[in-house]
């Protein structure tokens, strides 16, 4: 079945993780053999060809460069020039990746439709490209609010304004605050440019902010349940129910700590703690519940978000193993027209609606 992930740090992935992307899974996991410099080192779950393999011809890549500010102890660049220099870096990866006939970029709704009939057209995918919608994970690298306009220009159409700690436009997971006016700046710009608010990453405060402030087309590209999961990074009811009647569709994420609770990082192990797919279902099925339907759910892995196999389902040793999905959802119930929507339906629906 075809497949659409909506949050894939591959830029990330190429560039500080410096691994090619291009190559065979095993290629690129033997490279790192005795590699102790990430937490992830041999466990990579994805790459290129590994997509294809699993039949997930569009994804949204993101683009990612933090701030911090001194004394705050997270990693990430001294100075939002060097933070949007770090995001141009991971432009300039994705259009090699184009130049290579590796991947192409879908920014408006001819270019979605176009690649959607070459992935649908019943020949074998080894040989296509990856489409791939760009987005970026906590605007900090907006030095000012006129760069959104030179990035929409490149071929941004997501932002989350922000993602770990306190940043510039706004506060995200285990931080605390407001937006304020800056942060509506950002999201007045973004109104106009038609790029989509993701909401995932947002602290509390901010989240409810945001959408006071903005009246364009939001959705959150990876975020699991507070009520099976109690941590901030995590949605609850009532956020999840506000989304929902914002028409958003909400992606199912695959990192351990956001799936069980109680993980522990460098301590749990995914068996250890009965961490497998069908967990992610629960996560998939609680939003169902509140919705009444199937039309809010999509898949949105962060399967390459700085972990692998040591940090997610043990029944999944690479992202194409999201082709086990399908008969999961089956099995609690789920109909075929469900099943195609929250493989890919629900994100095309809500692309269709927001560049019409």
């Amino acid at each position: 079945m075809f497949v659409i992930d909506a949050h894939l740090d591959l830029s990330m992935n190429a560039l500080e993780w410096n691994r090619d992307l291009t190559r065979p899974l095993a290629e690129v996991n033997k490279r790192e053999e005795g590699l102790t410099d990430k937490p992830d080192r041999a466990n990579a779950v994805v790459t290129l060809p590994e997509l294809r393999k699993g039949n997930i011809g569009l994804v949204v890549a993101t683009q990612i460069g933090r701030y911090v500010a001194p004394g705050n102890p997270l990693p990430g660049w001294h100075s939002p020039e060097q933070a949007w220099a770090q995001t141009q870096g991971q432009v300039a990866w994705y259009k090699a990746m184009e130049d290579a006939g590796e991947m192409v970029q879908v920014n408006d709704l001819p270019s979605l439709e176009k690649h959607l009939e070459l992935w649908n057209d019943g020949t074998p995918s080894e040989k296509k490209p990856v489409g791939y919608i760009l987005s970026l994970e906590g605007a900090d690298s907006i030095v000012t609010v006129k760069h959104l306009e030179r990035a929409y220009n490149y071929g941004l159409r997501a932002v989350g304004p922000a993602h770990y700690g306190p940043g510039r436009y706004a506060q995200g997971t285990d931080a605390t605050g407001y937006m304020g006016p800056k942060g509506h700046e950002l999201l007045k710009e973004m109104e106009r440019l038609n790029i989509i608010l993701d909401a995932t990453h947002l602290c509390d405060d901010s989240f409810w902010e945001a959408l006071d402030h903005f009246n364009g087309h939001v959705w959150a590209s990876h975020n699991n349940c507070r009520a099976l999961v109690n941590h901030n990074r995590q949605y609850s009811d009532e956020m999840i129910k506000a989304l929902i009647d914002r028409g958003a569709v909400i992606g199912a994420a695959l990192d351990a700590w956001m799936m069980v609770p109680g993980w522990v990082r460098g301590v749990s192990t995914p068996k250890g703690m009965n961490c497998n797919m069908e967990v992610m279902v629960d996560h998939i099925d609680h939003i169902c519940q509140i919705a009444g339907n199937a039309l809010h759910v999509g898949m949105g892995t962060d399967l390459d978000g700085a972990f692998g196999r040591e940090q997610c389902p043990y029944d999944l040793e690479t992202i194409a193993d999201l082709q086990k999905v399908p008969d999961l959802l089956k099995k609690r119930g789920y109909t075929d027209a469900d099943v195609q929507n929250m493989m890919h339906g629900n994100w095309l629906r809500f692309l269709r609606n927001a560049w019409a």
